[in-house]
């Protein structure tokens, strides 16, 4: 993974110290809370409902064992003992003082981690595959390429200030698409022309919040060294012409809708003819440097399927079930990409205890080369574990709540943290989440389901993700009562689409039924292999729709 060179913690060290003295002199009312705002935001600090929440930034989702202990450290000394690892794989905590800030980021700073721009109109933590540089079929491994979109863009100042924040996704295989790219301000796809050169097809324009939409192809191969001031004329663009007086018309979707994508590409290469071929093209020797970063670790010569994995996944049905859902092909012979899953039930998905924290780092330093990656799902992967290990990795992972084995399926749902912290939630998300990993708790039944994505946010803002869950979960506040509005047929894969809403919202005791009668729907409906999302896709919402709202006799 990147390390920091003498520039980089030199640069972190000073914004530390900068955001310290900003914070003595709000804290003395030398700063009035107008400008106190975008300089804590930048410093990854919002204001929740009952105390601050601090956003840390995990760089394209890759941890150092040494890094998750820190964190698990931060939170016992800072917090409450845990944290939350969110969809921009990222970890929030819900409980810091204010004025312990500053001594969490110097904390951060020893282990060449940050909470830059996490928050605020700015150019977010760029998020790629977890399995990347681990899986067989991708293109080429991605995180040079985010580790390079990430310096480019820290501390840009024509970045500073954006009419809204603004997130990029990098994904660089065919099979599928795990950073959920097309649903991004961004989206990159790493691919090869028919010379074998490398380059990117660029999608624009696509978000959830308020106003939902896919992306659009801009570019559908763009050489590799003209990353840089492609991107930055995009920037620019949207930095001059977006509506910046309604900030719910800031993003750049609804200037590209606005637009279309023809006058909005026209107008991108028009500002990329002052900037191709200048400065920001990327030498061959920037990428070779960058990859030096990323290198393999010392595999073993090792053969798939040995005699003890062969022999416990015929004699332990659990075993086998956590291997068939948690477990996932390697590019070496010999290991696993194992995930570590943050949805046992009782426990808000994506949190994990300072205790969990730094169980998860033993098992990193113990069977994955010290390394671990926080996925777009709110899970933590182990991707280079020995296959001959992972009995004893699964039996470690059970002891630590880590051994659910339901990845993919109907539980293991994407849910932010909603009304219990944040002040923009109108409903609770996490007492949802417990209602249906409650009505849900049927291994089998869920196997037989299959894989589907479950969504839960709070408020339109998305942070849960709900528009593109298979079924997304809607939180609403109907005359200070919390509401759920549910909508089905969303996808964030390479199939992207947004879900449709079923029709009234329910309350909250009537979820878990709701959900039932889909899955009755799906069951009585499905042709042989057929996921849920094809189930929809083929029948249409109606009668998924007239099942919810069918009154029981």
């Amino acid at each position: 993974m990147y390390q920091y060179d003498a520039i980089d913690q030199q640069l972190v060290a000073e914004r530390v110290a900068q955001y310290r003295d900003q914070t003595r002199r709000y804290l003395n009312k030398e700063l009035s809370e107008e400008a106190f705002l975008p300089l804590r935001l930048q410093n990854g600090l919002y204001v929740q409902r009952h105390a601050p929440m601090l956003r840390i930034a995990i760089p394209y989702g890759m941890l150092s064992s040494t890094q998750l202990r820190k964190l698990a450290d931060i939170s016992v000394r800072y917090d409450r003992s845990y944290g939350h690892f969110s969809t921009r794989q990222n970890l929030q905590l819900n409980w810091p003082k204010l004025e312990d800030v500053p001594d969490i980021l110097e904390e951060l700073a020893s282990v060449e981690m940050h909470a830059v721009q996490t928050s605020g109109n700015c150019i977010r933590n760029t998020t790629t595959d977890q399995y990347a540089g681990v899986i067989a079929d991708e293109v080429v491994d991605p995180r040079p390429y985010c580790e390079l979109i990430r310096q480019w863009s820290t501390f840009h100042p024509e970045f500073a200030f954006l009419p809204r924040k603004f997130k990029i996704a990098v994904n660089a295989t065919e099979s599928a698409d795990r950073a959920a790219t097309q649903v991004h301000d961004i989206g990159l796809h790493i691919k090869k022309n028919e010379a074998g050169e490398i380059g990117f097809k660029i999608i624009v324009g696509g978000g959830l919040g308020r106003t939902p939409m896919v992306g659009v192809t801009i570019c559908e191969f763009m050489p590799r060294q003209d990353l840089l001031t492609y991107l930055d004329a995009i920037l620019r663009v949207y930095n001059q012409q977006a509506d910046r007086k309604n900030k719910y018309k800031a993003r750049i979707k609804i200037l590209v809708k606005a637009l279309g994508i023809d006058e909005f590409r026209s107008r991108v290469e028009a500002e990329w003819a002052h900037l191709k071929g200048k400065e920001s093209t990327v030498p061959m020797s920037e990428f070779d440097r960058l990859a030096g970063f990323f290198t393999e670790p010392t595999y073993k010569t090792l053969t798939d399927k040995p005699a003890e994995l062969t022999a416990k996944l015929a004699e332990s049905a659990g075993f086998a079930r956590w291997y068939e859902r948690n477990t996932f092909d390697h590019k070496k012979a010999g290991y696993r990409i194992v995930t570590l899953s943050l949805k046992k039930p009782g426990q808000a998905p994506g949190d994990a205890t300072a205790e969990q924290m730094q169980k998860a780092a033993d098992l990193a330093d113990t069977f994955s080369f010290g390394e671990l990656r926080v996925s777009h799902e709110q899970n933590l992967v182990l991707s280079d574990v020995q296959q001959d290990q992972l009995v004893e990795l699964w039996e470690a992972a059970k002891e630590a709540g880590f051994a659910t084995p339901t990845l993919g399926l109907l539980t293991d749902m994407i849910c932010c943290p909603g009304g219990d912290f944040c002040n923009l939630a109108n409903a609770k998300s996490i007492p949802i989440a417990d209602q249906i990993q409650d009505a849900f708790n049927d291994l089998d039944y869920l196997y037989d389901l299959g894989d589907i994505d479950l969504n839960i946010s709070g408020c339109m803002n998305a942070c849960g993700h709900h528009h593109v869950g298979n079924i997304g979960i809607l939180g609403v506040d109907k005359k200070g009562e919390e509401f759920y509005q549910v909508s089905i047929g969303g996808a964030s894969g390479h199939d992207a689409s947004i879900g449709k809403i079923l029709g009234p919202s329910f309350g909250q005791e009537e979820i878990s039924g709701v959900i039932q009668k889909l899955m009755n729907v799906y069951v009585a409906n499905r042709s042989e292999e057929e996921r849920f999302i094809d189930t929809y896709r083929r029948l249409g919402i109606t009668p998924f729709k007239e099942a919810a709202y069918a009154k029981v006799n």
